[in-house]
């Protein structure tokens, strides 16, 4: 991928996929993903500009003010629990969208939703890439299982596509429940120096023994102001991660719960930082006696 800046009327940050078509399968992949941009519009997903289809030279040219994906920043202490919150939201959002657009009488099952196709713009705003091998469904057969040429994505595929033959959006929501312990704990999905256990062991033992703070990333375990909050929103993730993908969540259940979540951890700072700064003032006016 190639970024640059094109200067109309004023400078935009693009990028410029290329993709190789020696073979039929990158003509497939080129071809859906422009099919998925031109019909999908959402704040919380890139927006194509256009492409070029020339010969053997197939590439893709899309907005690009990110400053790099949720895998880049997932192990930052820079990135605080608030900001993993909303980007969390910021992808329900998108999925929701794409499951259940009311203007389209079909959805998008994504397929590749990995912390690398989640890019993140200045503000931590999230956007959802990475369509070259998604799938439309028509809405009246969304339960449907569809073959799916899956990118064998160490720890982030839907387990239950060997079993059933294929996917449904509820392999989405397998795949966005990791991205949520991938963003609690800090961790990426196959962690290399646990015996190569995957992230989705290691978050459901943790979880099920009640003791999923010891695998929180330290930085953000001082963050979770409000309990409450942590309860749903590891609930909400565990939930994904079912091995029976009817007992897993659809997307409008799951942006309900992620927004109380961010609503209950935002009050709860709201609370904290006006008596942090009581307390200091306090103890400014008896230890200086002002």
């Amino acid at each position: 991928m190639y970024v640059t800046a094109l200067v109309v009327w004023k400078e935009v940050k693009i990028a410029a996929r290329r993709f190789d078509c020696k073979h039929a399968e990158g003509d497939l992949k080129f071809l859906n993903e422009i099919s998925v941009l031109s019909d999908f519009k959402h704040t919380n997903l890139v927006s194509i500009i256009g492409f070029s289809d020339e010969k053997d030279e197939k590439i893709i040219i899309t907005t690009y003010d990110a400053t790099g994906s949720l895998r880049q920043y997932i192990n930052s202490p820079n990135l605080t629990w608030k900001q993993r919150l909303r980007i969390c939201v910021d992808l329900a959002h998108a999925l929701s969208y794409l499951h259940y657009d009311e203007g389209c009488d079909y959805g998008i099952i994504h397929c590749n939703i990995t912390s690398d196709t989640i890019l993140l713009d200045e503000n931590w705003e999230a956007k959802l890439s990475g369509f070259e091998i998604s799938i439309k469904q028509s809405v009246n057969y969304k339960d449907q299982v569809c073959p799916c040429e899956h990118t064998d994505t160490m720890g982030c595929v839907d387990p239950a596509i060997e079993k059933m033959g294929g996917v449904t959006h509820k392999s989405d929501i397998y795949s966005f429940g990791l991205v949520l312990f991938e963003t609690l704990c800090g961790r990426k999905a196959l962690i290399q120096n646990e015996a190569d256990m995957s992230l989705a062991q290691l978050a459901k033992y943790h979880y099920e023994k009640g003791t999923l703070p010891d695998i929180i990333h330290p930085h953000l375990l001082n963050q979770i102001l409000s309990l409450q909050s942590f309860l749903i929103y590891s609930h909400v993730a565990y939930s994904c991660l079912s091995d029976d993908r009817a007992h897993r969540p659809d997307m409008h259940h799951i942006v309900a719960k992620l927004e109380k979540a961010l609503e209950l951890q935002l009050r709860r700072e709201n609370i904290v930082r006006p008596f942090f700064y009581f307390i200091i003032y306090f103890l400014a006016f008896i230890v200086l006696g002002w």
